[in-house]
């Protein structure tokens, strides 16, 4: 008795939970094929992507697929399962009348075309004629299938064996770093957390500066702490951001090429980050009030500055012209008449 043989069946449904664009995306990485063959694969229909695997095999690819995204269930390959060779349960009746056929009748091998007594091989190419007809009934019933779900023409196949290991089922939202340079955050946790930095730096600076009736030496080791204190989390922040968006955490070194860097970091602010999981990670959890409340903080300070530059220097002027008015109106007149 054979050993069963088993296929992989794709319905072109994601797993429950997983983004459609993100399994389309596994799928091409795995397959080591275009998005346009791989978009073939949605369209409804049942496909075979691999056939004729004994259960180990199968339950190997069932796995990776599945980690992939894609759902797909392994059924029994019944065509894998026909054979032309008789067996002694069930012998060969073309084979018997041969048997007792006049030697003279003749045959054509399927392959080649070479004219010779009927036999089990051919004598030309050396084909079992059997395993080669079954053989030839597989491939045409796979041929109809990818005709039926890949309108393309190129001759290569997306259903090779997959040959890069899929990642584990990504939760459904990633866990929230300060520090760290792992993770994903979006543009309105990447604002409520620039001004939440930059309100937890207002007290430090006033420590720094209440230091220096102390001693200069303090107060200067204070700074410098401060300082890099400051790099190391916008660092981090930025290079959640930046996975956020899909793109890698080096990029933020621009922020330091001059015109360049004022253009990345309006990139940074008003970008959208890609949709569900990317190869960074799951996408942010929803952002809290709080957070919020923040982002808006930080947008009204370039608001707040460029009226304090405005009324400030008015303010000023309207002093000065006041002070000015009120000291000549005490001046005596240089000349008094008299009387």
């Amino acid at each position: 008795m054979t050993e069963a043989r088993y296929k992989i069946v794709f319905d072109g449904e994601p797993m429950p939970g997983v983004a459609l664009e993100t399994v389309k995306e596994n799928l091409a990485r795995l397959f080591k094929s275009d998005s346009s063959k791989i978009d073939s694969l949605f369209g409804g229909r049942s496909v075979a992507l691999k056939r004729d695997l004994v259960e180990a095999e199968a339950d190997k690819y069932l796995a990776a697929l599945q980690r992939a995204g894609a759902k797909v269930r392994k059924e029994q390959d019944m065509a894998s399962g026909l054979s032309l060779v008789a067996t002694d349960d069930h012998p060969d009746a073309s084979a018997a009348a041969v048997a007792g056929a006049p030697a003279s009748e003749n045959m054509s091998c399927p392959k080649c075309g070479h004219e010779q007594p009927k036999s089990a091989e051919c004598q030309a190419c050396g084909i079992i004629i059997d395993k080669y007809l079954a053989r030839q009934a597989q491939q045409t019933e796979e041929a109809a299938q990818v005709k039926a779900s890949i309108t393309s023409n190129e001759p290569s196949s997306p259903y090779a064996p997959p040959q890069a290991q899929v990642g584990e089922q990504l939760p459904e939202f990633g866990e929230l770093k300060v520090l760290g340079t792992s993770g994903r955050i979006g543009r309105v946790r990447y604002l409520g957390w620039s001004m939440a930095l930059m309100l937890a730096f207002l007290p430090i600076g006033g420590v720094i500066l209440g230091s220096f009736a102390l001693s200069e030496t303090l107060a200067s080791l204070l700074a410098i702490a401060a300082c890099v204190a400051l790099v190391v989390v916008s660092v981090c922040i930025g290079v959640q951001r930046l996975h956020d968006m899909g793109w890698s955490g080096w990029l933020w070194l621009l922020n330091f090429v001059p015109i360049v860097g004022s253009v990345f970091a309006l990139l940074m602010l008003f970008m959208p980050g890609t949709d569900g999981p990317n190869r960074y990670g799951p996408p942010p959890p929803p952002n809290s009030r709080a957070v919020k409340v923040l982002a808006w903080l930080i947008i009204l300070v370039p608001v707040i500055g460029i009226v304090a530059a405005i009324s400030i220097p008015a303010y000023q002027g309207y002093v000065e012209r006041a002070q000015m008015s009120g000291a000549s109106s005490f001046e005596q007149p240089a000349d008094v008449p008299a009387e």
